[in-house]
Protein backbone atom coordinates (compact mmCIF):
# COMPACT_ATOMS: atom_id res chain seq x y z
CA UNK A 1 0.00 0.00 0.00
CA UNK A 2 1.16 3.54 -0.70
CA UNK A 3 0.32 4.87 2.76
CA UNK A 4 -0.94 2.76 5.67
CA UNK A 5 -4.47 3.88 6.53
CA UNK A 6 -5.03 1.91 9.70
CA UNK A 7 -2.40 2.01 12.44
CA UNK A 8 -3.09 -1.04 14.65
CA UNK A 9 -1.32 -1.80 17.88
CA UNK A 10 -1.60 -5.55 17.27
CA UNK A 11 -2.01 -7.73 14.21
CA UNK A 12 -3.60 -10.63 16.08
CA UNK A 13 -5.04 -13.87 14.69
CA UNK A 14 -8.53 -13.10 13.43
CA UNK A 15 -10.87 -14.52 10.79
CA UNK A 16 -14.01 -12.56 9.93
CA UNK A 17 -16.05 -15.68 9.10
CA UNK A 18 -15.10 -17.31 12.40
CA UNK A 19 -16.04 -14.12 14.27
CA UNK A 20 -19.50 -14.09 12.66
CA UNK A 21 -20.39 -17.79 12.80
CA UNK A 22 -18.40 -19.89 15.24
CA UNK A 23 -19.80 -18.51 18.48
CA UNK A 24 -23.48 -18.92 17.61
CA UNK A 25 -22.83 -22.28 15.92
CA UNK A 26 -21.44 -23.54 19.24
CA UNK A 27 -23.91 -21.83 21.57
CA UNK A 28 -27.17 -22.06 19.57
CA UNK A 29 -26.54 -24.60 16.78
CA UNK A 30 -30.24 -25.23 16.09
CA UNK A 31 -31.26 -21.57 15.89
CA UNK A 32 -32.19 -20.17 12.45
CA UNK A 33 -29.30 -18.08 11.15
CA UNK A 34 -30.61 -17.48 7.63
CA UNK A 35 -34.16 -17.62 6.32
CA UNK A 36 -34.76 -17.30 2.58
CA UNK A 37 -38.17 -16.09 1.36
CA UNK A 38 -38.80 -16.67 -2.34
CA UNK A 39 -42.24 -15.16 -2.90
CA UNK A 40 -44.84 -12.81 -1.46
CA UNK A 41 -46.42 -15.56 0.66
CA UNK A 42 -43.67 -15.07 3.22
CA UNK A 43 -43.29 -18.84 3.64
CA UNK A 44 -39.63 -19.87 4.09
CA UNK A 45 -38.08 -21.50 1.03
CA UNK A 46 -34.92 -22.26 3.01
CA UNK A 47 -34.04 -22.26 6.70
CA UNK A 48 -30.38 -22.52 7.65
CA UNK A 49 -29.52 -23.14 11.28
CA UNK A 50 -26.23 -21.86 12.64
CA UNK A 51 -24.83 -25.39 12.60
CA UNK A 52 -25.94 -25.94 9.00
CA UNK A 53 -24.66 -22.55 7.90
CA UNK A 54 -21.23 -23.01 9.44
CA UNK A 55 -20.98 -26.48 7.94
CA UNK A 56 -21.83 -25.17 4.45
CA UNK A 57 -19.37 -22.29 4.79
CA UNK A 58 -16.51 -24.53 5.91
CA UNK A 59 -17.28 -27.16 3.25
CA UNK A 60 -17.27 -24.39 0.63
CA UNK A 61 -13.94 -23.18 2.01
CA UNK A 62 -12.55 -26.71 1.76
CA UNK A 63 -13.77 -27.09 -1.82
CA UNK A 64 -12.11 -23.82 -2.82
CA UNK A 65 -8.81 -25.04 -1.37
CA UNK A 66 -9.21 -28.39 -3.11
CA UNK A 67 -9.55 -26.55 -6.42
CA UNK A 68 -6.08 -25.10 -5.92
CA UNK A 69 -7.01 -21.58 -4.84
CA UNK A 70 -4.42 -20.09 -2.50
CA UNK A 71 -4.46 -17.46 0.24
CA UNK A 72 -5.19 -14.02 -1.15
CA UNK A 73 -6.72 -15.22 -4.44
CA UNK A 74 -9.79 -13.22 -5.44
CA UNK A 75 -13.14 -14.98 -5.89
CA UNK A 76 -15.59 -12.83 -7.84
CA UNK A 77 -19.27 -13.52 -7.10
CA UNK A 78 -21.77 -12.57 -9.81
CA UNK A 79 -24.89 -14.39 -8.64
CA UNK A 80 -28.46 -13.55 -7.77
CA UNK A 81 -29.31 -12.62 -4.17
CA UNK A 82 -29.45 -16.20 -2.88
CA UNK A 83 -28.14 -18.24 0.04
CA UNK A 84 -25.40 -19.50 -2.29
CA UNK A 85 -24.11 -15.94 -2.66
CA UNK A 86 -23.93 -15.43 1.11
CA UNK A 87 -22.33 -18.82 1.78
CA UNK A 88 -19.72 -18.43 -0.95
CA UNK A 89 -18.83 -14.93 0.29
CA UNK A 90 -18.19 -16.20 3.83
CA UNK A 91 -16.69 -19.46 2.54
CA UNK A 92 -14.03 -17.57 0.62
CA UNK A 93 -13.20 -15.47 3.70
CA UNK A 94 -13.14 -18.58 5.90
CA UNK A 95 -10.63 -20.10 3.47
CA UNK A 96 -8.31 -17.09 3.64
CA UNK A 97 -9.25 -16.01 0.12
CA UNK A 98 -10.56 -12.58 -0.89
CA UNK A 99 -14.27 -12.44 -1.72
CA UNK A 100 -15.29 -10.00 -4.45
CA UNK A 101 -19.05 -9.37 -4.31
CA UNK A 102 -20.52 -8.09 -7.59
CA UNK A 103 -24.01 -7.54 -8.96
CA UNK A 104 -25.74 -10.04 -11.18
CA UNK A 105 -27.19 -7.02 -13.00
CA UNK A 106 -23.80 -5.94 -14.37
CA UNK A 107 -23.36 -6.12 -18.11
CA UNK A 108 -20.60 -8.39 -19.40
CA UNK A 109 -18.50 -5.30 -20.12
CA UNK A 110 -18.88 -4.02 -16.57
CA UNK A 111 -18.22 -7.45 -15.05
CA UNK A 112 -15.18 -7.93 -17.29
CA UNK A 113 -13.64 -4.73 -15.93
CA UNK A 114 -13.92 -6.04 -12.36
CA UNK A 115 -12.49 -9.39 -13.41
CA UNK A 116 -9.55 -7.76 -15.20
CA UNK A 117 -8.85 -5.14 -12.56
CA UNK A 118 -8.90 -7.65 -9.68
CA UNK A 119 -7.21 -10.49 -11.64
CA UNK A 120 -9.70 -12.80 -9.96
CA UNK A 121 -8.73 -16.46 -9.90
CA UNK A 122 -12.34 -17.69 -9.79
CA UNK A 123 -15.69 -16.41 -11.03
CA UNK A 124 -19.00 -17.55 -9.60
CA UNK A 125 -21.60 -16.96 -12.31
CA UNK A 126 -24.22 -18.84 -14.34
CA UNK A 127 -21.98 -18.67 -17.45
CA UNK A 128 -18.47 -17.52 -18.40
CA UNK A 129 -17.67 -14.01 -19.60
CA UNK A 130 -16.12 -13.23 -22.95
CA UNK A 131 -12.63 -12.56 -21.62
CA UNK A 132 -11.35 -10.57 -24.60
CA UNK A 133 -8.33 -8.48 -23.70
CA UNK A 134 -7.81 -10.29 -20.42
CA UNK A 135 -6.52 -13.43 -22.15
CA UNK A 136 -4.47 -11.36 -24.58
CA UNK A 137 -2.68 -9.65 -21.72
CA UNK A 138 -1.55 -12.96 -20.31
CA UNK A 139 -4.05 -13.35 -17.48
CA UNK A 140 -5.10 -16.96 -16.88
CA UNK A 141 -8.75 -17.79 -17.44
CA UNK A 142 -10.54 -17.80 -14.09
CA UNK A 143 -12.05 -20.93 -12.66
CA UNK A 144 -15.80 -20.83 -13.37
CA UNK A 145 -18.12 -21.81 -10.51
CA UNK A 146 -21.71 -22.28 -11.63
CA UNK A 147 -24.67 -22.27 -9.23
CA UNK A 148 -24.76 -26.09 -9.49
CA UNK A 149 -21.05 -26.24 -8.63
CA UNK A 150 -21.59 -24.08 -5.55
CA UNK A 151 -24.54 -26.19 -4.42
CA UNK A 152 -22.32 -29.29 -4.53
CA UNK A 153 -19.49 -27.49 -2.74
CA UNK A 154 -21.84 -26.50 0.07
CA UNK A 155 -23.01 -30.11 0.53
CA UNK A 156 -20.01 -32.24 -0.42
CA UNK A 157 -16.87 -30.14 -0.02
CA UNK A 158 -14.23 -31.39 2.43
CA UNK A 159 -14.92 -29.48 5.64
CA UNK A 160 -11.89 -27.58 6.92
CA UNK A 161 -11.28 -25.25 9.84
CA UNK A 162 -11.21 -21.48 9.48
CA UNK A 163 -7.97 -20.28 7.93
CA UNK A 164 -5.43 -18.90 10.45
CA UNK A 165 -5.64 -15.37 9.06
CA UNK A 166 -4.60 -12.29 10.95
CA UNK A 167 -6.48 -9.04 11.53
CA UNK A 168 -4.60 -7.20 8.76
CA UNK A 169 -5.03 -9.91 6.11
CA UNK A 170 -7.46 -9.04 3.29
CA UNK A 171 -11.00 -10.42 3.55
CA UNK A 172 -12.99 -8.89 0.70
CA UNK A 173 -12.65 -6.47 -2.19
CA UNK A 174 -15.71 -4.40 -3.06
CA UNK A 175 -15.98 -1.98 -5.95
CA UNK A 176 -17.52 1.46 -5.64
CA UNK A 177 -20.51 2.40 -7.75
CA UNK A 178 -18.41 4.23 -10.31
CA UNK A 179 -20.59 7.30 -10.83
CA UNK A 180 -17.93 9.30 -12.67
CA UNK A 181 -15.61 6.68 -14.23
CA UNK A 182 -14.66 3.05 -13.85
CA UNK A 183 -15.32 1.76 -10.34
CA UNK A 184 -12.39 1.33 -7.98
CA UNK A 185 -11.78 -1.54 -5.61
CA UNK A 186 -11.91 -1.00 -1.86
CA UNK A 187 -9.92 -3.70 -0.05
CA UNK A 188 -11.07 -4.54 3.48
CA UNK A 189 -9.19 -6.50 6.13
CA UNK A 190 -10.46 -9.34 8.30
CA UNK A 191 -10.67 -6.83 11.19
CA UNK A 192 -13.48 -4.92 9.42
CA UNK A 193 -15.97 -7.08 11.32
CA UNK A 194 -14.63 -5.72 14.61
CA UNK A 195 -14.87 -2.23 13.14
CA UNK A 196 -18.62 -2.74 12.83
CA UNK A 197 -19.18 -3.15 16.57
CA UNK A 198 -20.00 0.55 17.16
CA UNK A 199 -23.08 0.07 14.97
CA UNK A 200 -24.54 -2.64 17.20
CA UNK A 201 -25.89 -0.19 19.76
CA UNK A 202 -25.02 3.11 18.06
CA UNK A 203 -27.44 2.41 15.21
CA UNK A 204 -29.35 -0.86 15.54
CA UNK A 205 -29.78 -1.57 19.22
CA UNK A 206 -29.44 -5.18 18.06
CA UNK A 207 -29.88 -8.28 20.25
CA UNK A 208 -29.66 -12.00 19.53
CA UNK A 209 -33.47 -12.09 19.46
CA UNK A 210 -33.68 -9.81 16.41
CA UNK A 211 -34.77 -10.91 12.96
CA UNK A 212 -33.22 -8.62 10.33
CA UNK A 213 -34.69 -8.13 6.84
CA UNK A 214 -32.70 -6.05 4.34
CA UNK A 215 -34.15 -4.77 1.07
CA UNK A 216 -30.79 -4.49 -0.75
CA UNK A 217 -28.55 -6.80 -2.77
CA UNK A 218 -25.40 -8.53 -1.54
CA UNK A 219 -23.02 -6.60 -3.81
CA UNK A 220 -23.21 -3.63 -1.42
CA UNK A 221 -21.46 -3.20 1.94
CA UNK A 222 -24.74 -1.88 3.40
CA UNK A 223 -26.43 -5.23 2.71
CA UNK A 224 -23.49 -7.52 3.43
CA UNK A 225 -22.96 -5.74 6.74
CA UNK A 226 -26.42 -4.91 8.04
CA UNK A 227 -28.15 -7.85 6.38
CA UNK A 228 -25.66 -10.66 7.18
CA UNK A 229 -22.46 -9.83 9.06
CA UNK A 230 -23.97 -8.01 12.02
CA UNK A 231 -26.97 -10.27 12.65
CA UNK A 232 -24.70 -13.34 12.62
CA UNK A 233 -22.04 -11.70 14.80
CA UNK A 234 -24.81 -11.10 17.36
CA UNK A 235 -26.42 -14.53 17.10
CA UNK A 236 -29.55 -13.04 15.48
CA UNK A 237 -31.46 -14.20 12.40
CA UNK A 238 -30.93 -12.79 8.89
CA UNK A 239 -33.84 -12.85 6.44
CA UNK A 240 -33.33 -12.66 2.67
CA UNK A 241 -36.14 -12.04 0.19
CA UNK A 242 -35.36 -13.25 -3.35
CA UNK A 243 -38.73 -12.50 -5.00
CA UNK A 244 -39.97 -9.51 -6.95
CA UNK A 245 -39.07 -6.24 -5.20
CA UNK A 246 -42.56 -4.71 -5.27
CA UNK A 247 -42.53 -1.91 -2.66
CA UNK A 248 -46.13 -2.66 -1.68
CA UNK A 249 -45.06 -6.15 -0.51
CA UNK A 250 -42.51 -5.17 2.10
CA UNK A 251 -44.93 -4.51 5.00
CA UNK A 252 -46.60 -7.90 4.53
CA UNK A 253 -43.20 -9.61 4.33
CA UNK A 254 -42.08 -7.88 7.51
CA UNK A 255 -45.26 -9.07 9.21
CA UNK A 256 -45.16 -12.66 7.93
CA UNK A 257 -41.46 -13.15 8.70
CA UNK A 258 -41.82 -11.44 12.08
CA UNK A 259 -38.91 -9.17 11.24
CA UNK A 260 -37.91 -6.84 14.06
CA UNK A 261 -35.45 -4.69 12.07
CA UNK A 262 -35.88 -3.64 8.43
CA UNK A 263 -33.20 -1.86 6.38
CA UNK A 264 -33.15 -0.11 3.03
CA UNK A 265 -32.33 3.04 1.09
CA UNK A 266 -34.57 6.13 1.41
CA UNK A 267 -36.29 5.35 -1.87
CA UNK A 268 -37.57 2.04 -0.48
CA UNK A 269 -39.26 3.76 2.46
CA UNK A 270 -40.70 6.49 0.25
CA UNK A 271 -42.16 3.88 -2.11
CA UNK A 272 -43.59 1.82 0.74
CA UNK A 273 -45.41 4.88 2.06
CA UNK A 274 -46.68 5.66 -1.43
CA UNK A 275 -47.79 2.23 -2.64
CA UNK A 276 -48.38 0.01 0.41
CA UNK A 277 -51.62 -0.14 2.38
CA UNK A 278 -50.20 0.71 5.81
CA UNK A 279 -51.74 1.08 9.24
CA UNK A 280 -50.30 1.33 12.72
CA UNK A 281 -50.87 -2.42 13.11
CA UNK A 282 -49.42 -3.55 9.76
CA UNK A 283 -46.01 -4.57 11.14
CA UNK A 284 -46.50 -5.52 14.80
CA UNK A 285 -43.05 -7.10 15.28
CA UNK A 286 -41.05 -4.24 13.77
CA UNK A 287 -39.09 -2.35 16.45
CA UNK A 288 -37.55 0.20 14.08
CA UNK A 289 -36.16 0.64 10.58
CA UNK A 290 -32.64 1.49 9.39
CA UNK A 291 -31.88 3.73 6.43
CA UNK A 292 -28.68 4.69 4.58
CA UNK A 293 -27.37 5.16 1.07
CA UNK A 294 -28.38 8.71 0.19
CA UNK A 295 -30.12 11.79 1.57
CA UNK A 296 -33.77 11.17 2.51
CA UNK A 297 -36.49 13.42 1.06
CA UNK A 298 -38.09 16.01 3.37
CA UNK A 299 -40.79 14.67 5.66
CA UNK A 300 -39.82 11.01 5.30
CA UNK A 301 -39.03 10.49 9.00
CA UNK A 302 -42.24 12.12 10.17
CA UNK A 303 -44.40 10.35 7.58
CA UNK A 304 -42.90 6.93 8.37
CA UNK A 305 -43.35 7.25 12.12
CA UNK A 306 -46.86 8.69 11.84
CA UNK A 307 -47.94 5.91 9.47
CA UNK A 308 -46.21 2.91 11.07
CA UNK A 309 -45.73 3.96 14.69
CA UNK A 310 -42.05 2.94 14.53
CA UNK A 311 -38.86 5.06 14.43
CA UNK A 312 -36.61 5.33 11.38
CA UNK A 313 -32.89 5.66 12.14
CA UNK A 314 -30.48 7.09 9.59
CA UNK A 315 -26.83 6.24 9.02
CA UNK A 316 -24.06 7.83 6.97
CA UNK A 317 -21.29 5.68 5.62
CA UNK A 318 -19.10 4.89 2.64
CA UNK A 319 -17.53 1.83 1.10
CA UNK A 320 -14.20 2.66 2.75
CA UNK A 321 -15.50 2.34 6.34
CA UNK A 322 -19.21 1.51 6.10
CA UNK A 323 -21.63 3.34 8.44
CA UNK A 324 -19.93 5.45 11.10
CA UNK A 325 -22.40 8.27 11.87
CA UNK A 326 -26.00 7.51 12.84
CA UNK A 327 -29.01 7.99 15.00
CA UNK A 328 -30.41 5.08 17.01
CA UNK A 329 -32.43 4.08 20.05
CA UNK A 330 -30.03 6.01 22.27
CA UNK A 331 -29.34 8.89 19.83
CA UNK A 332 -32.49 10.88 19.07
CA UNK A 333 -32.78 12.39 15.63
CA UNK A 334 -32.00 16.09 15.24
CA UNK A 335 -33.55 17.54 12.04
CA UNK A 336 -31.00 18.65 9.49
CA UNK A 337 -28.36 16.18 10.66
CA UNK A 338 -27.59 12.50 10.07
CA UNK A 339 -26.68 11.80 13.69
CA UNK A 340 -23.54 11.49 15.81
CA UNK A 341 -20.31 9.57 15.53
CA UNK A 342 -20.99 6.07 16.85
CA UNK A 343 -19.57 5.23 20.30
CA UNK A 344 -15.83 4.64 20.14
CA UNK A 345 -15.33 6.35 16.78
CA UNK A 346 -13.28 9.53 16.43
CA UNK A 347 -14.81 11.87 13.84
CA UNK A 348 -13.80 15.46 13.08
CA UNK A 349 -14.38 18.23 10.55
CA UNK A 350 -11.26 19.32 8.66
CA UNK A 351 -10.67 22.38 6.49
CA UNK A 352 -11.97 21.87 2.91
CA UNK A 353 -8.42 21.31 1.69
CA UNK A 354 -7.90 18.69 4.40
CA UNK A 355 -5.08 20.50 6.15
CA UNK A 356 -4.66 21.72 9.71
CA UNK A 357 -6.26 20.72 13.00
CA UNK A 358 -9.96 19.79 13.34
CA UNK A 359 -12.26 22.79 12.92
CA UNK A 360 -14.41 24.22 15.72
CA UNK A 361 -18.16 23.51 16.00
CA UNK A 362 -20.42 24.73 13.18
CA UNK A 363 -17.56 25.14 10.69
CA UNK A 364 -18.06 23.53 7.28
CA UNK A 365 -15.42 21.16 5.95
CA UNK A 366 -14.45 17.56 5.22
CA UNK A 367 -15.88 14.86 7.47
CA UNK A 368 -12.91 12.81 8.64
CA UNK A 369 -12.46 9.56 10.58
CA UNK A 370 -9.38 8.83 12.68
CA UNK A 371 -7.05 6.33 11.05
CA UNK A 372 -7.07 4.13 14.16
CA UNK A 373 -10.65 3.00 13.39
CA UNK A 374 -10.54 -0.77 12.76
CA UNK A 375 -13.37 -0.47 10.24
CA UNK A 376 -11.18 1.51 7.85
CA UNK A 377 -10.19 -0.16 4.60
CA UNK A 378 -6.71 -1.47 3.87
CA UNK A 379 -6.66 0.76 0.80
CA UNK A 380 -7.72 1.14 -2.83
CA UNK A 381 -6.86 -1.78 -5.05
CA UNK A 382 -3.88 -0.86 -7.26
CA UNK A 383 -4.54 2.90 -6.93
CA UNK A 384 -1.86 4.28 -4.58
CA UNK A 385 -2.19 7.81 -5.96
CA UNK A 386 -5.86 8.07 -5.03
CA UNK A 387 -5.15 6.59 -1.63
CA UNK A 388 -2.58 9.28 -0.87
CA UNK A 389 -5.19 11.95 -1.62
CA UNK A 390 -7.45 10.88 1.26
CA UNK A 391 -4.87 10.55 4.05
CA UNK A 392 -4.74 13.76 6.08
CA UNK A 393 -2.18 13.21 8.83
CA UNK A 394 -4.01 11.27 11.57
CA UNK A 395 -7.24 11.39 9.60
CA UNK A 396 -8.99 9.72 6.67
CA UNK A 397 -11.25 12.05 4.67
CA UNK A 398 -13.30 10.28 2.04
CA UNK A 399 -14.80 13.37 0.41
CA UNK A 400 -17.99 14.01 2.37
CA UNK A 401 -18.68 17.63 3.31
CA UNK A 402 -20.38 18.46 6.59
CA UNK A 403 -20.42 20.41 9.82
CA UNK A 404 -20.62 19.33 13.45
CA UNK A 405 -22.58 21.28 16.07
CA UNK A 406 -21.74 21.71 19.74
CA UNK A 407 -23.75 18.58 20.63
CA UNK A 408 -21.76 16.41 18.23
CA UNK A 409 -24.52 16.11 15.62
CA UNK A 410 -23.24 16.17 12.04
CA UNK A 411 -25.01 17.67 9.03
CA UNK A 412 -24.09 16.03 5.72
CA UNK A 413 -23.78 18.63 2.95
CA UNK A 414 -22.82 16.41 0.03
CA UNK A 415 -19.66 15.14 -1.60
CA UNK A 416 -16.66 17.38 -2.07
CA UNK A 417 -16.51 16.51 -5.77
CA UNK A 418 -20.24 17.21 -6.12
CA UNK A 419 -20.38 20.61 -4.39
CA UNK A 420 -21.49 23.08 -7.03
CA UNK A 421 -19.34 26.13 -7.73
CA UNK A 422 -21.81 28.57 -9.20
CA UNK A 423 -21.12 32.25 -9.87
CA UNK A 424 -18.21 32.14 -7.44
CA UNK A 425 -20.10 30.47 -4.58
CA UNK A 426 -19.91 26.93 -3.20
CA UNK A 427 -23.41 25.40 -3.02
CA UNK A 428 -24.42 22.00 -1.64
CA UNK A 429 -26.70 20.16 -4.08
CA UNK A 430 -28.43 18.45 -1.17
CA UNK A 431 -29.47 21.77 0.36
CA UNK A 432 -31.13 22.92 -2.87
CA UNK A 433 -32.72 19.51 -3.42
CA UNK A 434 -34.26 19.53 0.05
CA UNK A 435 -35.99 22.83 -0.69
CA UNK A 436 -37.23 21.94 -4.17
CA UNK A 437 -38.51 18.54 -3.02
CA UNK A 438 -41.15 20.36 -0.97
CA UNK A 439 -42.73 21.84 -4.12
CA UNK A 440 -46.17 20.27 -4.57
CA UNK A 441 -45.56 19.33 -8.23
CA UNK A 442 -42.11 17.74 -7.80
CA UNK A 443 -41.81 13.97 -7.34
CA UNK A 444 -38.01 13.80 -7.45
CA UNK A 445 -35.20 16.28 -7.94
CA UNK A 446 -31.42 16.23 -8.25
CA UNK A 447 -29.07 19.18 -8.63
CA UNK A 448 -25.70 19.52 -10.33
CA UNK A 449 -23.39 22.20 -11.65
CA UNK A 450 -24.22 23.08 -15.26
CA UNK A 451 -21.96 24.93 -17.70
CA UNK A 452 -24.08 27.40 -19.68
CA UNK A 453 -20.94 28.85 -21.29
CA UNK A 454 -17.31 27.83 -21.17
CA UNK A 455 -16.66 30.32 -18.39
CA UNK A 456 -20.06 30.35 -16.64
CA UNK A 457 -21.40 27.62 -14.34
CA UNK A 458 -24.80 27.74 -12.64
CA UNK A 459 -26.92 25.60 -10.35
CA UNK A 460 -28.99 23.17 -12.38
CA UNK A 461 -32.09 21.33 -11.18
CA UNK A 462 -33.23 18.12 -12.88
CA UNK A 463 -36.87 17.49 -12.01
CA UNK A 464 -39.28 14.57 -12.26
CA UNK A 465 -42.82 15.88 -11.98
CA UNK A 466 -45.70 14.19 -10.22
CA UNK A 467 -48.33 12.59 -12.50
CA UNK A 468 -50.58 15.26 -14.01
CA UNK A 469 -48.30 18.19 -13.12
CA UNK A 470 -47.46 20.75 -15.80
CA UNK A 471 -43.83 21.81 -16.36
CA UNK A 472 -43.51 25.37 -15.09
CA UNK A 473 -39.93 26.50 -14.62
CA UNK A 474 -40.96 30.03 -13.67
CA UNK A 475 -43.09 28.79 -10.78
CA UNK A 476 -40.29 26.55 -9.53
CA UNK A 477 -37.77 29.40 -9.66
CA UNK A 478 -40.16 31.59 -7.66
CA UNK A 479 -40.65 28.79 -5.12
CA UNK A 480 -36.87 28.49 -4.71
CA UNK A 481 -36.34 32.25 -4.49
CA UNK A 482 -38.66 32.47 -1.48
CA UNK A 483 -36.61 29.87 0.40
CA UNK A 484 -33.01 30.13 -0.77
CA UNK A 485 -30.36 32.80 -1.12
CA UNK A 486 -30.18 34.10 -4.67
CA UNK A 487 -26.84 32.39 -5.41
CA UNK A 488 -28.30 29.01 -4.38
CA UNK A 489 -31.36 29.21 -6.64
CA UNK A 490 -31.30 27.04 -9.77
CA UNK A 491 -30.72 29.06 -12.92
CA UNK A 492 -31.11 26.04 -15.19
CA UNK A 493 -34.21 23.83 -14.81
CA UNK A 494 -34.64 20.67 -16.86
CA UNK A 495 -37.62 18.32 -16.69
CA UNK A 496 -36.75 14.64 -17.06
CA UNK A 497 -38.69 11.38 -17.02
CA UNK A 498 -36.38 9.75 -14.46
CA UNK A 499 -33.17 10.42 -12.56
CA UNK A 500 -30.10 8.34 -13.47
CA UNK A 501 -29.19 6.01 -10.61
CA UNK A 502 -26.60 3.38 -9.82
CA UNK A 503 -27.58 -0.25 -9.26
CA UNK A 504 -27.79 0.53 -5.54
CA UNK A 505 -30.19 3.42 -6.04
CA UNK A 506 -27.82 6.36 -5.64
CA UNK A 507 -28.22 9.37 -7.93
CA UNK A 508 -25.52 9.61 -10.61
CA UNK A 509 -24.97 13.37 -10.64
CA UNK A 510 -22.30 13.24 -13.31
CA UNK A 511 -24.80 11.55 -15.65
CA UNK A 512 -27.30 14.39 -15.18
CA UNK A 513 -25.26 16.94 -17.09
CA UNK A 514 -24.15 14.47 -19.76
CA UNK A 515 -27.67 13.30 -20.60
Amino acid sequence: MHTPLYTPSHNLPFNMARYCLAGAAAATPGKPALIVIADASGAPAEIWTYADLEDAVLRTAGALHAMGLAAGDRVMIRLDNTSAYAILFFGAIAAGLVALPASSQLTDREALFLLEDSTAAALAAPSPLSLGARVGEGFPQPLLLTPDDIARMMREGPRIDYAPTRAEDPAFLIYTSGTTANPKGVLHAQRVAVGRRPMYQGWYGITMEDRVLHAGAFNWTFTLGVGLTDPWANGATAIVYTGEKDPARWPALIDKTEATLFAGVPGVFRQILKYADLTLSSMPTLRHALMAGEAPPPGLFEDWTATTGTPLYEGLGMSEISTYISTGPDVPRKPGTVGKAQPGRRVAILAPDGTGAPLPPDAEGLIAVHRSDPGLMLGYWNRPGEQADIVRGEWFAGGDIGRMDTDGYIAHLGRNNEVMKALGYRVSPMEVEAVLAAHPDIAEVACAEVAVRADVHVVGAFIVLKPGATPDATDIRSFAAERLAAYKCPREIRFVDALPRTANGKIKRAALVSS
